[in-house]
């Protein structure tokens, strides 16, 4: 028999005040068990007419402030996070059987956060950042190849690739947090986590 926190739900919802302390406890979990990006999240945003749109992107940095993505300022999400910044996004650890979903306000990184983590990628990433015009038209593949090839001539010294001004990274402030757990005969565990007026944390358990 699976051993109980003091909500009578299995131990890895442990008891803890703050839900990005579980979420790091769970995320750490998936880095052993899932078999490729434990850091992939679908990401879901609407746009000025409030028609919803959701992708995959990757985890870059998390911390209690903010769960961070990075991509290029001009793209779709890009422009539907500028015109309502209420977003939502969801981890799936199928490996584990667990689902973390978290909703919140995003907002720009720090120009030296976003150099920081973009002089750590590597030069045909940095090249790509330049090169690509996320989710405009192509005419073909082939013009994209050949953008990539103008900047590698561009930015031959791969010590040297400054960032581009239209690319930079996405905070997510959480303001709900919950944490899922897969139950025999769909009877599901979850726990949802609620910030407060007072910058506070509530718990509460959710029917499955």
């Amino acid at each position: 028999m699976n051993e109980k926190n003091s909500l009578d739900i299995d131990l890895c919802f442990k008891d803890l005040e703050n839900p990005v302390d579980l979420f790091s406890e769970w995320f750490n979990e998936a880095k052993k068990t899932e078999i490729n990006d434990p850091n992939a999240l679908a990401l879901a945003t609407v746009n000025k007419n409030g028609i919803p749109s959701v992708r995959m992107v990757l985890l870059k940095d998390f911390s209690k402030n903010g769960f961070v993505f990075y991509t290029n300022l001009n793209s779709r999400k890009s422009n539907e996070i500028k015109s309502n910044p209420n977003a939502s996004m969801c981890f799936h650890w199928k490996s584990l059987l667990r689902q973390v979903r978290i909703v919140g306000e995003l907002s720009n990184v720090s120009d030296e956060e976003a150099d920081q983590y973009y002089n750590s990628r590597s030069y045909g990433s940095r090249i790509g950042a330049w090169a690509s015009k996320q989710s405009s038209i192509l005419s073909s593949r082939e013009e994209l190849l050949n953008s990539i090839k103008e900047f590698k001539k561009q930015f031959p010294n791969e010590d040297n690739v400054p960032r581009p001004k239209h690319w930079s990274g996405w905070n997510l402030n959480p303001q709900e947090i919950e944490f899922w757990l897969d139950g025999k005969d769909r009877i599901h565990e979850r726990l949802k986590y609620v910030k407060t007026e007072n910058n506070k944390w509530e718990r509460n358990l959710l029917s499955p």
